[in-house]
């Protein structure tokens, strides 16, 4: 029989894995649960122990600063134009199709990171 557990039990599960001199194989006994699942909660940013759930379960703004045009003094830099998937730290992707500008984004991805 398959048992359901709620997203709080899975994370208390997950942080058990954190303890010092633990093993998931250990804390998987004892919940009578196959390490594989536990294994598998722990790579989802959800459960995952040290995560902060606000990056997770809530949307947030980005600070984005307008310019005024300067007009066309200098000459716009070459567009790549292609596929792009960067992983980023809590296990957020972020995904860049058509055009992109890649000092723009070298921009964007230090102020992610930072």
């Amino acid at each position: 029989m398959k048992r359901f557990w709620s997203d709080d039990e899975k994370r208390s599960i997950c942080l058990q894995t954190t303890a010092s001199e633990v093993s998931v194989a250990q804390v998987a006994r004892r919940y009578a649960l196959n390490a594989n699942m536990i294994f598998k909660w722990l790579r989802d940013v959800r459960y995952a122990p040290g995560v902060a759930q606000t990056s997770v379960d809530m949307a947030c703004f980005l600070p984005v600063e307008i310019v005024e045009d300067a007009g066309e003094a200098e000459p716009r830099p070459v567009l790549a134009k292609s596929l792009l998937e960067v992983d980023l730290a809590g296990g957020h992707r972020l995904r860049i199709s058509g055009s992109y500008d890649p000092e723009a984004l070298a921009r964007l991805l230090r102020g992610l990171s930072g």
